[in-house]
């Protein structure tokens, strides 16, 4: 069936046609043709953020809680331009988004037109594709093209440009087009004879680990993970975009690796004979000094975007492929492995790692005044709102004390910006992450340097009826760069100081004004309370300002550049082994 309609009438049916129901913008005058359509849509929500970026951050955050697609809307120019900061972050974390801008007419495109930026060409080293269109006729297939691109192979962002006279020109709609991407046929089934030799490789070794990333989360193969690992009895390890994918509980789970990662996980990588590499990127965070990183190991490295192969560390078994499909097959590989008798004997490995668990526990500083330790926060929120909870979390050193000191025992209950590292990030992603999973309760971990950046999303949390939680570790400063201010510049804190005289601006006060309940913890004892006031509190959103002793540091510590050989867990203390150890 065929019908006459404007472009901006074509871009919202076909939206409607793949499945979107919600969408986070801000109208603008190129864009604008777009928004009337929109208005009369009775499938789609549309959320009006506060700030572009917290646009694509909470497209970011309901992509991430459901699987699905995120969606942000912007006009031309500085619309668009502000949601490039968001664009980065999926591009690094693979997060499937689609980013639709309205861009100048067509005719005008070249001229510096007023509100003009080329947005394609801005973005397009950090989009997996994106694209300009003039021709309302061709809406309906490139919407359907971004979001098939976006949702397969390696998931990411996705960018489309829309010339405003295509918004307002007439067309014939019709669905679903024929889509036209040539050469674009991601490999999801893995090569079978590098499955095999991958298996032979697990039970030659005798101190192997399964290094898993955030790609096994992305196939939702958390499932197939546990039983290949307890099948083979090989110790996991759980990247930063990868935790919860491997329940923090299980008897075979040694930690997060890298350079904030504990003892245990490091030493799992740096000491072992074989990495088998999951749906990860042998990160610079991870591997520390690329070339003292596991000098002795084999590497099986999978992964479905064949361009990580290899790109940092040799494969010396290399499968391209979707790691739900790829620990699949290797389950079935290892088990005919087994039943011809060979097995692994890993019991020795097993001894070292439970030994350098046992002691080099993750642990904190008393600093024997009456303030609050920000990892103890994050201890008994983790106990008191429990694994259920998606845990969102900005950047810098509460992001760090978010990854080890609270327990993730499900797939996709930590939500965080890990290759970009994008302060800000927090609020807006739980915003989105909520509204894709409203029946979930969503904390947002924040620091106060983070949190000052996007929280005028509390307006659309508040007016749009989303019950967030917010706990602002609130240490008076930009707390990571202190701490390598501390660790690296003798001490000289320059311009760190968030507060400097007083406390501006007051976190309670400020969380009132926008409309939602402000809480106060300064002291330990009262911690327990505060969560559960919060906890009690579910009609509007809630900020909780726990103010923590300002050198509270992030231990263990891998420097930047150094070999993961010289991990340290406390300042001043040699490292915690010897390279030749």
């Amino acid at each position: 069936m065929t019908e006459r309609m404007t472009g901006a009438q074509a871009l919202v049916r076909a939206l409607e046609h793949v499945g979107v129901d919600t969408v986070f913008g801000i109208p603008g005058g190129a864009i604008l043709p777009a928004y009337d359509p929109l208005y009369d849509s009775a499938k789609i929500r549309h959320v009006l953020v506060r700030h572009e970026q917290g646009a694509g951050h909470a497209a970011e955050g309901y992509a991430q809680a459901t699987g699905k697609v995120g969606v942000c809307m912007a006009t031309s120019g500085p619309g668009a331009t502000n949601l490039v900061t968001a664009i980065a972050d999926a591009y690094m974390d693979s997060v499937p988004i689609v980013a639709i801008t309205g861009q100048v007419a067509s005719p005008m495109i070249g001229t510096d037109a007023f509100q003009e930026a080329d947005i394609v060409g801005i973005t397009m080293p950090i989009t997996k594709h994106n694209f300009l269109v003039t021709d309302p006729a061709d809406i309906p297939r490139t919407i359907a093209e971004a979001f098939h691109v976006a949702l397969t192979g390696r998931p990411g962002p996705v960018l489309v440009d829309i010339a405003k006279d295509a918004l307002q020109a007439t067309m014939t709609f019709s669905w679903p087009p024929t889509l036209q991407l040539p050469g674009y046929r991601p490999v999801t089934r893995p090569h079978s004879k590098q499955i095999r030799e991958a298996a032979k490789l697990i039970v030659e070794a005798r101190r192997p680990v399964l290094y898993v990333g955030g790609g096994v989360h992305k196939a939702r193969a958390s499932d197939e993970l546990r039983r290949l690992a307890e099948l083979t009895g090989i110790p996991v390890t759980t990247t930063l975009m990868a935790r919860g994918t491997f329940p923090d509980s299980h008897p075979q789970h040694v930690g997060m690796p890298g350079m904030h990662g504990n003892v245990a996980a490091v030493a799992s990588l740096q000491r072992s004979d074989l990495i088998v590499a999951l749906g990860t990127r042998f990160d610079d965070r991870v591997t520390g000094q690329l070339s003292s990183f596991a000098p002795h190991a084999k590497i099986v490295h999978a992964d479905i975007d064949p361009a990580e192969i290899s790109k940092n560390r040799h494969a010396d078994v290399p499968i391209v492929g979707d790691c739900r499909e790829v620990i699949g097959d290797l389950i079935g590989a290892v088990e005919h492995e087994h039943a011809e008798g060979r097995t692994g004997d890993y019991t020795d490995w097993w001894t070292q790692l439970n030994g350098y668990k046992n002691t080099y526990a993750l642990g904190y500083d008393d600093f024997g005044d009456d303030s609050t330790a920000p990892q103890f926060v994050l201890e008994r929120l983790s106990e008191l709102v429990g694994p259920e909870a998606i845990y969102v979390a900005g950047v810098g050193q509460h992001q760090m004390w978010a990854s080890q000191f609270i327990r993730y025992e499900r797939p996709g209950s930590f939500v965080n910006s890990g290759g970009a590292g994008t302060m800000g990030f927090a609020v807006p992603a739980a915003m989105g992450a909520k509204m894709g999973s409203p029946e979930s309760t969503v904390w947002a971990i924040d620091g106060d340097g983070c949190f000052q950046m996007t929280n005028q999303e509390l307006a659309t949390c508040a007016l749009e009826g989303v019950p967030i939680k917010i706990a602002v570790i609130n240490n008076g400063n930009l707390g990571m760069v202190r701490q390598w201010q501390t660790l690296f510049y003798d001490k000289r804190y320059s311009n760190t100081d968030l507060q400097a005289v007083r406390r501006i601006p007051d976190f309670v006060k400020l969380a009132e004004a926008y409309g939602c309940v402000g809480l106060r913890c300064e002291r330990p004892e009262d911690v327990d309370a505060t969560i559960k006031k919060a906890m009690e509190i579910n009609d509007v959103p809630v900020v909780v300002d726990f103010v923590v002793h300002q050198d509270a540091m992030v231990w263990p510590m891998v420097a930047a550049g150094t070999s993961n050989d010289d991990i340290k867990i406390a300042r001043d203390m040699a490292p915690v082994w010897d390279a030749e150890e």
